[in-house]
């Protein structure tokens, strides 16, 4: 299965009958979770609440908006209640007749009553649900696909994040041999300067030694790698896999952290390592931007 960008755009256009077409657009962008926001004419719960439901089902994550469009073509666009007016015309005259009050129905009053006139939409109902309903999942297959190029080109640069990422993993395991002398180096100064006076040099080694160990960067170095090896596995899986590869980004820029952190204040040709590692936390950091764009 592919990789897929949370940001698409797609719309589909169908007609319920003679007088009514409609246009239903589906716009979607980055988010945390599936958050539907749907922009449709008055009385179309029941087709809102059809549409949720597939959604849901098609959708794993992302802003999505939902816009329903009609386009009433004709003179009979917007139609009267007649049943209502007549009705309330009817109630009107016999109250008049009733109370012997002279008078006649407004039709301004009548026509503003909430129903007495009807949009061809509103008269369509159900056929404008089984219309709408029938186009949808030609725009998902859209918008998916729209989606699925954009999770291409992401994944292209996720894959080439990676491959920079192991080169510099590579350099710093190259350059580990320098920070025994690095340190040792450092060691016999300060304890010159604590001394006042010439240290054995097997002491010196000793002591680096030690302080090497405690400052190996060999553990971070084989969870990274390993970080890596799973990240690729899920580009090459696809799917629905941005959150984990999130949480991987998120342990990888633990491990650049930790080896900064022990190779600190080193100079000379250790210096390397503190420049690989930085670069790491910027690959790292470019693929993150990148991730948090996906499913």
């Amino acid at each position: 299965m592919s990789l897929r960008s949370m940001t698409g755009y797609a719309q589909v256009r169908g007609q319920v009958n003679a007088r009514l077409a409609f246009a239903l657009s589906l716009k979607s962008v980055n988010h945390r979770f599936l958050d539907l926001h749907f922009r449709l004419p008055s009385e179309t719960d029941g087709l809102e609440m059809k549409l949720r439901r597939l959604l849901k089902e098609q959708l794993a994550r992302g802003h999505v908006e939902v816009t329903l469009t009609l386009d009433v073509s004709g003179a009979n666009g917007v139609a009267l209640n007649r049943q209502m007016i007549s009705g309330y015309v009817e109630a009107f005259r016999s109250a008049s007749r009733e109370f012997g009050i002279a008078g006649e129905p407004d039709l301004n009053v009548v026509l503003r009553m909430p129903g007495a006139m009807e949009s061809a939409g509103e008269k369509s109902g159900g056929e404008l649900d089984t219309a709408v309903m029938g186009q949808v999942g030609e725009a998902l297959g859209r918008l998916n696909q729209m989606r699925e190029e954009e999770g291409r080109g992401i994944e292209r640069e996720l894959r080439e994040r990676m491959k920079h990422l192991r080169a510099a993993a590579k350099g710093i395991e190259s350059h580990r041999s320098t920070i025994l002398h690095a340190y040792a180096e450092r060691l016999q100064s300060r304890m010159r300067e604590m001394l006042g006076a010439q240290v054995e040099k097997d002491r010196i080694l000793q002591e680096a030694a030690v302080l090497v160990d405690r400052s190996d960067v060999q553990e971070e170095l084989v969870r990274l790698n390993t970080h890596i090896d799973h990240f690729v596995a899920m580009l090459d899986q696809g799917g629905e896999v941005g959150k984990k590869m999130d949480f991987l980004l998120q342990e990888m820029n633990r491990e650049a952290n930790t080896l900064l952190s022990k190779t600190s204040g080193l100079a000379g040709e250790a210096l390397k390592i503190t420049e690989a590692g930085l670069l790491m936390k910027s690959e790292i950091e470019r693929a993150r931007e990148q991730v948090q764009n996906l499913e």
